[in-house]
């Protein structure tokens, strides 16, 4: 069978829970900024990390199925628990495109800077609970040593704008006291919504431990896969289309304050067009 032509003219697919995605985006449009980008936060189920995997599975099928029938040449599945529930079924699910997770660009990132051999690992109780980026991390590297801890809290912090501040740091501190004493050197974020705190996860951790983001990491690996496969835009300023499942107002917000003013409108899409497609 001839392997299926993508136009490379095609938008990007973005996806995730809520807010957090679009860090994957920023990174996105740093590295390839002739690409369009469609985004769909599905605002009206998040958060997916205290849900079970099979219901965060169902809920990624739906959302890239969206996407898929929209046409787009590639799929970045921008949330961690998603990544982990559902990422091997999406590459099944759509051979012809190329589908990307957060968390392996991750953990190769992190096995890169890593000195001692002790890589911590923070995000929600969905990627902590299913063991994805200690999978990934050992199957590099037998001998790492995985520190991981469910950080929770730090995401409604994060979908209610507040990003700064002595209690957001003294709720970082909290979480990562015990963590830190078991001598990391590398923190991974697993949780898209984390590179929006990177700044007081760094002063917590301290210039000893490196923080890695999987937002940028993922950006620099989509970067490298559509070079390859030759379906990289070269001209033009790429579009951005934000999409929700709720609460526009709230996300054109916060979407301004991350991405700037060239975010001008968020569209409301219905959870039955999303299911039903």
């Amino acid at each position: 069978m001839s392997e299926k032509i993508i136009d490379a003219n095609k938008p990007i697919g973005v996806f995730d829970s809520g807010i957090g995605g679009l860090t994957v985006v920023k990174e996105i449009r740093r590295f390839l900024p002739h690409e369009d980008i469609l985004y769909l936060g599905d605002t009206l189920r998040c958060p997916y990390g205290p849900r079970p995997l099979p219901e965060v599975r169902k809920y990624a099928i739906e959302i890239s199925e969206f996407l898929y029938k929209k046409g787009i040449k590639a799929l970045v599945v921008a949330c961690n628990t998603a990544s982990s529930a559902a990422l091997e079924d999406l590459k099944e699910r759509y051979p012809d495109i190329p589908v990307l997770g957060v968390v392996e660009p991750g953990a190769r990132a992190a096995l890169l800077y890593t000195k001692n051999k002790r890589v911590g690992v923070i995000g929600t109780v969905g990627t902590i609970g299913s063991g994805a980026y200690e999978k990934a991390l050992k199957t590099i590297d037998q001998e790492v040593i995985v520190i991981s801890k469910a950080t929770p809290e730090l995401v409604d912090y994060v979908e209610r704008g507040e990003i700064s501040g002595p209690r957001i740091e003294a709720v970082v501190r909290n979480y990562l006291s015990d963590m830190l004493k078991s001598g990391l050197d590398t923190l991974i974020l697993g949780c898209t919504h984390y590179p929006l705190i990177q700044g007081v996860i760094e002063k917590v951790v301290g210039a000893g431990v490196k923080v890695v983001s999987s937002a940028s990491e993922t950006a620099r690996e989509l970067n490298a896969i559509l070079s390859d496969r030759r379906l990289l835009k070269t001209e033009g300023n790429g579009k951005l289309k934000l999409m929700v499942t709720d609460g526009s107002e709230i996300f054109l917000s916060l979407g301004r304050e991350f991405l700037g003013q060239e975010v001008r409108e968020v569209y409301t899409i219905k959870l039955k067009e999303v299911e039903r497609v």
